[in-house]
């Protein structure tokens, strides 16, 4: 979203902030929003609420042609249902603002040995750093961005998450190995507030380094299956479930909401599953 645009905002955007500040949104889904209704406006060259309900399934399946992800999609719609339904109190139905179903596909999870491999050949010290804490700690990786140095609780071994998912706050384990590289980051570099500072130091790293030096590594490790820095969170949690740790334990230290979102991992776990025992041998 262009920065000019939320100080320019016309009337009806300015009601769309409003609803969204009353209900407590976060700067980055209430900037998610503003941008969904911005690219309507862009597409049809009108204000958006000047948009009918055809011309908005039309738009929802433009996007869907395009080969837009589903995530964002999802966003769309969620930004239309507050705009139109709760803005302008034209409460369009399902069948106006459809949200496709999501085709569900089993993630990849990477092998304790192939992320380790991936970790040696990071060149980077301090993005090597970042995606061992994010693997340790099933952090995401805005999670893992936006750490402080006071985060960082080496006498309990936690790691507390401000703000996560949700605007949630929560703990996750700290990992011994993890901690000692820490340490040597820290002695390096000596952040003081933000663990990982960007260019400015009042500012975190971009994503787009961290997620292009995984890529990196990834290939120089040779690995071929399809990963990206989010199955490095994928890859804790069916770690731990293989190493008996109870579901409402990692739901806690993913920062699920529900635990049947944890419960997927299960479907992940390998191990799980070949642990487990065909009726047809019961009689043994």
């Amino acid at each position: 979203m262009p920065q000019n645009l939320q100080e320019n905002l016309s009337l009806h955007l300015q009601k769309l902030k409003f609803e969204m500040e009353l209900r407590g949104y976060s700067p980055q889904t209430q900037r998610h929003y503003l941008c969904q209704l911005n690219l309507l406006e862009q597409y049809y060259k009108r204000p958006a609420t000047n948009i009918s309900p055809d011309e908005l399934k039309s738009y929802l399946y433009y996007r869907i042609k395009s080969g837009i992800s589903h995530s964002s999609i999802n966003i769309s719609c969620s930004a239309f249902k507050l705009f139109f339904n709760k803005v302008l109190n034209l409460n369009w139905s399902g069948d106006v603002i459809v949200r496709p179903k999501r085709h569900k596909k089993l993630n990849q999870v990477l092998s304790q040995e192939e992320i380790l491999s991936i970790l040696d050949h990071v060149s980077n010290f301090k993005h090597r750093t970042i995606l061992m804490t994010i693997y340790a700690s099933g952090l995401r990786i805005s999670e893992a961005l936006n750490l402080k140095v006071s985060d960082i609780d080496s006498k309990n071994m936690l790691i507390r998450v401000s703000q996560g998912k949700g605007s949630k706050d929560r703990l996750t384990v700290l990992s011994l190995e993890n901690l000692e590289q820490l340490r040597r980051y820290w002695k390096l570099y000596r952040p003081t507030g933000f663990l990982f500072p960007g260019y400015f130091v009042d500012k975190p790293l971009s994503a787009t380094h961290i997620q292009l030096a995984f890529r990196e590594a990834k290939d120089k490790a040779g690995i071929t299956k399809p990963a990206t820095v989010h199955t490095l969170r994928a890859s804790f949690a069916t770690h731990l479930l293989e190493d008996h740790t109870d579901l409402r334990t990692i739901q806690l230290l993913m920062g699920h909401s529900n635990v049947n979102m944890t419960a997927n991992y299960i479907h992940l776990s390998t191990a799980h599953i070949a642990s487990v025992r065909s009726p047809l041998d019961r009689r043994d």
